[in-house]
C-alpha cells in the first residue's frame, strides 16, 4: 500500500529507468497480460534502455493487447526469458511508432525476431528474396517487407550491425523487392514477359548499397525484345511491366506504401522513355549526357530482371564513367556542381538539414564521387558505389590523407545514423533534425547519449557537421600540398601526374604552374612555409570558385614573395579569417586589383581591417594628399605620393566592389547593384578630384610659392562631374582663372597655362602608379580653343557663340579643385545655359536629336556590335544619359531636383515629377547600372578599358563571375544584357526621339 503523498516504489524505478511520463507508464503496466510482469526488473532494465521507453511500453501493450488470447502467454514467457529476443522487440518499439503500428495489425510477426542464429545476423539479397517469397499482390508485399524491415531495425537499434552495414540490408532489402515487384507484373502480363528481356538498374544510394529506411529507390530501366519479337513491340511490353513494378511499390494501399520508384535518372529525365534498349542508352550517353549524368552512373548496379542483359549495361556505360573528366566542359561542370545546393531550402530549415545543408551529407558524398572522377580513370581500385568504400580507396591511395578521412568516415557515419534514427521513427523520408524535444531527447538516446541526450546530441552533430564542412574543401586541396612536401614514412603522395589531374578538375590551365608555385610556397621549415601550408587548402578552393584559379595562385606567390618575411603579413593571414578570403577573391577575379597590390603590397592590411574597405571621403583624401605634397622636395616627388595614394585607394575601391559582387562567407553578396555602381563612382571621383587638387598644389609650389598670381580653379565635367567615373575613365575637366589684383591679365594667362602643362605632364608621368589622363576636349572651340580661360571670356563665348552641345555637357560641370569660390561662380555662369528658363525650343530640341543619331551612326567602332557596346551601343550609357539630360535642359528650370551632375539620381528626380512613368524609369536605370558595371567588370578583368564583353573566354567567365553569373552562364549574361539593352532602347525611341 502506497502512503498518501508519497510516490510509490514503481514510480521512482520508472523516473530512474528514463520514462517522462511514470504515472502512465505505470497505468500501463497494470493492462491484462502485463500486469504479472509488473515488478519484474528484467522487463523495466530492457525498457530502461531503449531510445524512449514511454513509447517502448506503448507499443509492448498494443502488441500484447493484439496476441490472440491463447497465445498471449507464450509471448510474455519468450518476452521474459530470451534477452536477444527482448532486447530487440523493445528497441524496435522505442525507436519506431510506425513498426509498434505493423506489429499490432500484424501480432504474429513478432516470431521473426526470435531467431538468432549467424544467418540472421548478415542476411544478404538471397535471404531476404525468401521472406519475400509468397507475396503475391501488392499488400501482400508489404506485409513482407516490413517484416524483413522489422529484423533490420532490430539489429541496428541494438547495435549488432553497425550504420554502413544496415544501409547495406536496406539495399539488399530494396533489391529483393524489385525483383518480388517484377514478378508479379510479369506473372500478371505473362504475355509481356514472354516478349521481352528487361533489366532493372539501381542508382542512388540502392544502387550505392547504402540506402536509407525511407527513400526514393532510383532505377533505370534497359529492355531488348526477347529472340524473334519486334522491337517497337517489344520495348511497349517493357514499359508496361515496368510501370506496373513502379506502382506495385509505390502506391498507397491498405497496408500503406513500400517507397517511391524513381525513373527520372534515365536519359531526358522524365520527359524520356521510361524503358530503351541498350543501344539506345548508349547514344544518348556518348553524345548528349551532361557530368551530373556520369557522376549518377558512378552508383549504377544491376539488380534486378535479366541478369545478363544487366551485366552488359554495366559493362557498357562504366568506361564512359571514368572518361567523364577528359570531356571538354568537365571543369565548368564541376564549379557549377560544387556550389551548394541550398536554395530551394527554406531559410528556417537551412539550419536543420541533415542532408544538403552546410557540413551535410551531400558535402561528404559529392566530395568522394568528384575525386572518384577524377581519379578513377587511372585507378580502377576507385571503382566503388559505396560512399565510405570509395573514402578508404582514395586514402589508400594517396588521393586523400589518411587523417582527414577518417575524420570524415567518423563524422558521415554520425550523420547517417542521425538520418536513420530520424526516419525510423514514423518511417518518413525527411533529412531534417526534429525541434521538439521529446523527438530529440529520442534521437540522442537511440545514439547512445544517456546523461543529457539533447545537450550532447547538439553537441555531437555540430561537431561533425563542423568537421565535415572543414574537410569537404580540404580533402581536394590538402594532397596536393602533400604531392610538393617532405611526408612522414609510409605516408602515400599523389603523384605528379594525379595532382595535375586534379588541378585540371579544379579549372587550373596550367597544373605545371600551379604545382610549382605550391611547392615553393609550402616547402621547407620556416613559420612563412607552415602557415601557408595551413592555409592554402582553404584558398585553393576560393581560387578553384573563380573564373582565373591560376592567375590567383601566382598572385598569392607574388604577394607572398614580397611580403613573406612581415611578420604583421603572416599574422594576417592566420588570424584575419576575412583576411584570407577577400584576398582569394582580389587575386583570382582578374588583372586590376593584383596589378595595384603588387606595386605596393603592404596594401593587403586593408582586406583584414573591418573598416578597411570602406571609401573614405573627398576631405580625408585630399588631406592626406595635400601633407604628402607639402612634405615632398619637389614637384615630381609630391606628385609621385599623390599618385600612391591614388593607388592605395583605387585598390581599395577595386577590392570592396569585387568582395561586394563575389561575396564571402562573412560578408554576402550585395543585392544592389546600383549601389555597388554608385559606391565606386563616388570613391573614384573622389580620389580623382584629391588627386588634382595634389598636382595643382604641387605645380604652383614648383613655380610660385604659396600662391600663383591668378586664382584657377579645376571644373569636372563628364563623367568626372557626374560623380560616375569607372576605373580607367580620363578626368574630363574645364580650367578657369580669375587674375588676382593688380597681376596683368597676360601674365595671369601665362601663368595659369603653366600650371596646367605642368598638372598635365606630373599626373602622365611614367610610374608604378597608374597615369591619371586629364581630357579638356569639352573645352569652348575644343581642341582649337585655349586651354585656360578667364571666367569673363567663358561668359562672352557662351554668351556669343555657345551651342546646344556645349549647354548639354555643361549638365555635368561642377567645382573639383582649386579656388572654391571662383568655382561656384563658374556654376552660376553655366546654370542658365543648361536649365534654360521655359526650357528649349523645338529647334534646340531638333538639333540633339540630330547630334544624336549622327553620333550613333558615325561613333561606333567598325566591327562592333550595336547590341553589346556598353557606351555608344543600343540602350547602352550614351542612349540613357542623352535621355535623362534632354529632360534635364526641358525642365530644369522648374523642377529643382533635376539640376544635378548625376545620371540617376536626375532620373529618380524625373520620375518624381511624373516626367517619365515607373516602369520606364526603372527600365532605363537598369540598363544604365548593367552597362556601367559591364565597363568597371572588363577594367577590374583585363586591366585596361573597354565598352564590349571581352572575346577571351576566360575574361568573359570572369566578367559573368562579377556580374553574378554562374559558371557556364555567360550565354545567359549576353542574352540578359541584350534583353534589358532592348528594352532600354525601347524608352529611349520614345521619351527621346518622340517615336
Amino acid at each position: 500500500m502506497t502512503v498518501p503523498g508519497r510516490r510509490s516504489s514503481t514510480f521512482s524505478r520508472l523516473l530512474r529507468h528514463g520514462f517522462t511520463d511514470p504515472s502512465g507508464a505505470e497505468r500501463l503496466l497494470d493492462v491484462p497480460g502485463l500486469s504479472a510482469l509488473r515488478g519484474d526488473p528484467v522487463l523495466l532494465d530492457a525498457l530502461g534502455a531503449t531510445a524512449d521507453p514511454d513509447l517502448a511500453l506503448r507499443g509492448l501493450v498494443r502488441l500484447v493487447e493484439a496476441q490472440p488470447e491463447t497465445e498471449r502467454q507464450t509471448f510474455t514467457a519468450t518476452l521474459l526469458a530470451a534477452k536477444p529476443f527482448r532486447d530487440r522487440l523493445l528497441g524496435v518499439l522505442g525507436a519506431s511508432e510506425a513498426l509498434a503500428d505493423h506489429l499490432a495489425r500484424h501480432p504474429r510477426d513478432w516470431e521473426s525476431l526470435v531467431t538468432y542464429e549467424a544467418v540472421d545476423l548478415h542476411p544478404g539479397v538471397a535471404e531476404f528474396e525468401r521472406g519475400l517469397a509468397e507475396a503475391v499482390d501488392a499488400v501482400s508485399l508489404r506485409v513482407a517487407y516490413r517484416r524483413c524491415l522489422l529484423a533490420i531495425a532490430a539489429r541496428d537499434v541494438c547495435g549488432t550491425t553497425d550504420v554502413a552495414q544496415a544501409a547495406a540490408e536496406l539495399a539488399d532489402l530494396a533489391t529483393a523487392t524489385l525483383r518480388a515487384a517484377l514478378a508479379i507484373a510479369r506473372s500478371a502480363a505473362p504475355a509481356d514477359a514472354a516478349m521481352c528481356r528487361l533489366a532493372v538498374i539501381a542508382m542512388g544510394k540502392c544502387g550505392g548499397h547504402e540506402l536509407n529506411y525511407v527513400s526514393d529507390v532510383d532505377v533505370i530501366f534497359v529492355g531488348e525484345p526477347a529472340e524473334g519479337a519486334d522491337e517497337g513491340k517489344a520495348i511497349q511490353a517493357a514499359t508496361r511491366l515496368a510501370s506496373h513494378l513502379m506502382r506495385i511499390c509505390s502506391e498507397t494501399t491498405v497496408e500503406g506504401t513500400i517507397w517511391p520508384v524513381d525513373a527520372n535518372l534515365r536519359p531526358e529525365g522524365r520527359n524520356g522513355p521510361l524503358v530503351r534498349t541498350l543501344s539506345s542508352h548508349l547514344a544518348y550517353y556518348q553524345r548528349w549526357a551532361k557530368t551530373w549524368e556520369f557522376q549518377a552512373l558512378l552508383k549504377a548496379r544491376a539488380v534486378a530482371g535479366d541478369p545478363e542483359l544487366g551485366t552488359q549495361y554495366i559493362d557498357a556505360v562504366s568506361p564512359l564513367v571514368w572518361q567523364a573528366a577528359e570531356r571538354e566542359n568537365f571543369v565548368t561542370d564541376v564549379q557549377k556542381m560544387r556550389r551548394r545546393v541550398v536554395d530551394n531550402i527554406p531559410a528556417a530549415q537551412i539550419d536543420r538539414e541533415l542532408k544538403l545543408g552546410p557540413g551535410g551529407l551531400r558535402d561528404v558524398e559529392f566530395a568522394v564521387q568528384l575525386l572518384q572522377l577524377v581519379h578513377g580513370r587511372s585507378d580502377a581500385g576507385l571503382h566503388s558505389g559505396t560512399t565510405l568504400d570509395a573514402l578508404a580507396a582514395l586514402a589508400a591511395g594517396g588521393y586523400v590523407g589518411r587523417a582527414d578521412a577518417s575524420q570524415l568516415d567518423e563524422a558521415y557515419r554520425f550523420l547517417r545514423a542521425m538520418e536513420h534514427r530520424i526516419q525510423l521513427y514514423r518511417l518518413r523520408r525527411t533529412h531534417l533534425v526534429p525541434e521538439d524535444e521529446a523527438d530529440l531527447r529520442r534521437l540522442g538516446r537511440s545514439l547512445g547519449l544517456r546523461t543529457d541526450p539533447v545537450a550532447e546530441l547538439n553537441k555531437e552533430w555540430k561537431r561533425h557537421a563542423a568537421v565535415v564542412r572543414r574537410l569537404h574543401e580540404k580533402l581536394f586541396y590538402r594532397p596536393l600540398l602533400d604531392a610538393v612536401a617532405q611526408l612522414a614514412p609510409g605516408e602515400i603522395r599523389l603523384s605528379p601526374k594525379a595532382a595535375g589531374q586534379r588541378l585540371e578538375a579544379l579549372g587550373y590551365a596550367d597544373p605545371a604552374a600551379a604545382l610549382r608555385h605550391l611547392e615553393a610556397l609550402a616547402s621547407g621549415v620556416s613559420r612563412k612555409a607552415a602557415i601557408q601550408r595551413t592555409l592554402l587548402p582553404v584558398l585553393l578552393g576560393w581560387f578553384a570558385d573563380s573564373a582565373d584559379p591560376d592567375a590567383g595562385l601566382l598572385g598569392f606567390r607574388k604577394v607572398s614573395d614580397a611580403l613573406g618575411k612581415t611578420p604583421w603579413y603572416l599574422r594576417l593571414l592566420r588570424d584575419e579569417g576575412a583576411a584570407a578570403e577577400n584576398l582569394a577573391r582580389v587575386l583570382s577575379a582578374g588583372r586590376l586589383a593584383p596589378d595595384l597590390l603588387l606595386r605596393a603590397p603592404e596594401a593587403v592590411a586593408l582586406l583584414g581591417d573591418p573598416g578597411g574597405l570602406r571609401p573614405r571621403g573627398r576631405d580625408h583624401l585630399e588631406q592626406e594628399v595635400l601633407a604628402a605634397v607639402g612634405r615632398a622636395d619637389d614637384a615630381e616627388q609630391a606628385v609621385a605620393a599623390a599618385r600612391g595614394v591614388r593607388r592605395r585607394e583605387l585598390f581599395r575601391t577595386a577590392a570592396a566592389d569585387l568582395i561586394g559582387s563575389y561575396g564571402t562567407e562573412d560578408s554576402p553578396r550585395e543585392p544592389d547593384p546600383g549601389a555597388l555602381v554608385d559606391r565606386v563612382g563616388e570613391a573614384v571621383t573622389d580620389l580623382n578630384a584629391a588627386t588634382i587638387a595634389g598636382a595643382l598644389r604641387a605645380a604652383v609650389r614648383a613655380e610660385w610659392g604659396e600662391e600663383l598670381p591668378t586664382r584657377f580653379a579645376v571644373i569636372g565635367m563628364g563623367r568626372f562631374g557626374g560623380h560616375e567615373v569607372g576605373y580607367g575613365s580620363d578626368a574630363d575637366v574645364l580650367f578657369v582663372h580669375e587674375p588676382r589684383e593688380g597681376v596683368d591679365e597676360q601674365e595671369a594667362a601665362r601663368a595659369a597655362n603653366r600650371v596646367v602643362a605642368e598638372m598635365r605632364r606630373l599626373l602622365q608621368l611614367p610610374t608604378a602608379d597608374p597615369p591619371l589622363l586629364i581630357d579638356a576636349d569639352l573645352r569652348p572651340e575644343g581642341k582649337s580653343g585655349p586651354m585656360v580661360r578667364t571666367l569673363k571670356s567663358y561668359a562672352a563665348y557662351y554668351h556669343r557663340w555657345s551651342l546646344v552641345w556645349e549647354s548639354q555637357a555643361l549638365l555635368r560641370a561642377e567645382p573639383m579643385a582649386g579656388d572654391r569660390e571662383l568655382g561656384d561662380r563658374f556654376i552660376e555662369l553655366v546654370d542658365p545655359l543648361r536649365y534654360p528658363a521655359e526650357g528649349l525650343g523645338e529647334d534646340a530640341v531638333r538639333e540633339i536629336r540630330r547630334l544624336k543619331a549622327r553620333m550613333e551612326s558615325e561613333r561606333l567602332p567598325r566591327g562592333a556590335d550595336p547590341t553589346l557596346h556598353a557606351k555608344l551601343g543600343r540602350g547602352g550609357l550614351s542612349d540613357v544619359e542623352w535621355t535623362v539630360q534632354l529632360l534635364q535642359m526641358r525642365h530644369g528650370w522648374a523642377e529643382p531636383g533635376l539640376r544635378t551632375t548625376r545620371t540617376r539620381e536626375a532620373l529618380a528626380a524625373a520620375h518624381a515629377a511624373g516626367l517619365i512613368p515607373t516602369e520606364e524609369a526603372q527600365t532605363l536605370d537598369e540598363a544604365w547600372v548593367l552597362a556601367t558595371r559591364v565597363r568597371n567588370a572588363v577594367m577590374l578583368v583585363r586591366g585596361r578599358p573597354g565598352d564590349t564583353f571581352p572575346s577571351d573566354p576566360r575574361e568573359l567567365a570572369a566578367v559573368g563571375r562579377y556580374l553574378g553569373y554562374e559558371a557556364g552562364h555567360v550565354g545567359e549574361m549576353v542574352e540578359d544584357y541584350r534583353r534589358i539593352t532592348r528594352r532600354a532602347r525601347g524608352v529611349v525611341d520614345e521619351l527621346f526621339y518622340g517615336a
